[in-house]
């Protein structure tokens, strides 16, 4: 079997860094960098053009977005305070090929998000600790993580399934979360840190299927905001797959709040799908 080819991440002269490549078919902005904003667009552009890429992702603060939305980038989600507590966060959307602005499943994922926005601070069944243990994970787990995330994800758009990278994003930004079953990893979660702006993603949840139903996730998720909160961070968020009902209402149950949709955003489970954003200020 061919191994998959993930997207890269590069730096940009101007230390702007960008993660892109045809698997996501897209360039992710990560960081602007330092350099002038003025010409950034303009360069994103001609290099989606010139590779083939559908869409053109950015992420940054909302005082950097007007050089952005004049160059024919429009808004898709926002987080209030994002950077710092402070400063919102804008995600912005540039359509090289505008079919790729036509969801396909917009009933379901709209479906989805009024489903999750009623279950929102409902009440939250507490762990069978008598089955399950919530613990942080560490390096020696990291084949474990690989095979359950081989097994809920065939595709993702980061190398998950690779214990190496495990072990390298546990060393430097990423915690891992486990709940496990007789001394055997079940479930995962991750917290992706952003120490400069104090923001954290919740992210990478998985739970094998024969354990799925007894709400790991929202365990998982309240431990980890605990976890980042006693660390100084302000706000919490997430990306969550918009034809997922039960990451949405896991969000909304532990009063996440709805920040917008990001348009055929991701390749994950095999496909192109559109993600929701979620946040919570701590």
């Amino acid at each position: 079997m061919q191994a998959q080819q993930y997207d890269r991440i590069e730096t940009l002269s101007g230390g702007a860094k960008v993660q892109h490549g045809p698997y996501n078919d897209r360039i992710y902005l990560m960081q602007t960098g330092s350099g002038s904003l003025q010409e950034l667009p303009q360069r994103l552009i001609g290099m989606a053009e010139e590779k083939g890429y559908g869409k053109i992702f950015a992420k940054l603060p909302e005082t950097q977005a007007s050089v952005f939305l004049n160059a024919g980038f429009r808004t898709e989600a926002e987080i209030p305070a994002f950077y710092n507590g402070k400063e919102k966060g804008v995600f912005l959307a540039y359509y090289v090929n505008r079919d790729r602005e036509n969801e396909a499943e917009l009933d379901i994922y709209e479906h989805n998000r009024t489903l999750a926005l009623s279950k929102k601070n409902t009440k939250i069944s507490p762990l069978d600790t008598s089955r399950f243990r919530l613990r942080t994970c560490n390096e020696d787990d990291t084949t474990r993580m690989a095979e359950i995330y081989k097994v809920v994800f065939p595709s993702y758009p980061f190398p998950i399934h690779d214990p190496d990278y495990l072990r390298e994003t546990l060393r430097t930004h990423v915690d891992y979360f486990g709940v496990g079953h007789k001394g055997k990893l079940i479930a995962l979660s991750s917290a992706e840190k952003n120490t400069k702006a104090l923001h954290a993603e919740m992210t990478d949840f998985a739970t094998l299927p024969d354990w799925r139903g007894n709400g790991l996730a929202v365990h998982l998720l309240l431990r980890m905001e605990e976890h980042v909160r006693r660390r100084g961070f302000r706000n919490v968020f997430t990306i969550a797959r918009a034809a997922s009902p039960g990451m949405n209402i896991t969000f909304a149950k532990c009063g996440y709040e709805y920040g917008g949709r990001l348009i055929n955003n991701t390749n994950i489970s095999g496909n192109i799908e559109s993600m929701n954003i979620w946040y919570k200020p701590l």
